[in-house]
């Protein structure tokens, strides 16, 4: 596995991992950290698991564009199953379509081999900026 690049400092700082990209498809991880991830309740905080989901599903979308375009969140409806708690949290990501504007992209997220949460949504696609 390797991290994130320099150029993408908030995923590198929640400690979010790039497993596999490609083919309108992303598997990322993140190794929850009760002192770095968790809310008071003792659970991650919702926002760790939906950004692992909305930055997966950027990285299956942009698997597929070519480099003079770019995309950007519409919407997502994250469902939130089951607690999130210590260790390895992995979210595989994939494109279920695209159009010429915009594209549709599911996202599910394990813990331990569990279903925890899943998130479906649409995102832009446009020219990147001085292309």
């Amino acid at each position: 596995m390797r991290p994130f690049g320099q150029d993408f400092e908030f995923a590198r700082a929640l400690g979010m991992q790039m497993v596999e990209r490609g083919d309108g498809r992303c598997t990322m991880a993140i190794d929850i950290e009760p002192q770095r991830h968790f809310s008071p309740q003792g659970a991650a905080h919702g926002g760790v698991a939906y950004s692992l989901a909305d930055t997966a599903m950027g990285g299956a979308l942009t698997s597929l564009l070519p480099d003079d375009q770019w995309c950007a969140t519409l919407e997502i409806k994250f469902n939130y199953h089951i607690r999130v708690g210590e260790g390895r949290l992995t979210c595989e990501a994939q494109v279920l379509h695209r159009g010429k504007r915009v594209a549709n992209i599911e996202a599910k997220l394990h813990q331990d081999g569990r279903l925890v949460s899943s998130a479906n949504g649409n995102f832009a696609i446009f020219a990147a900026p001085g292309s």
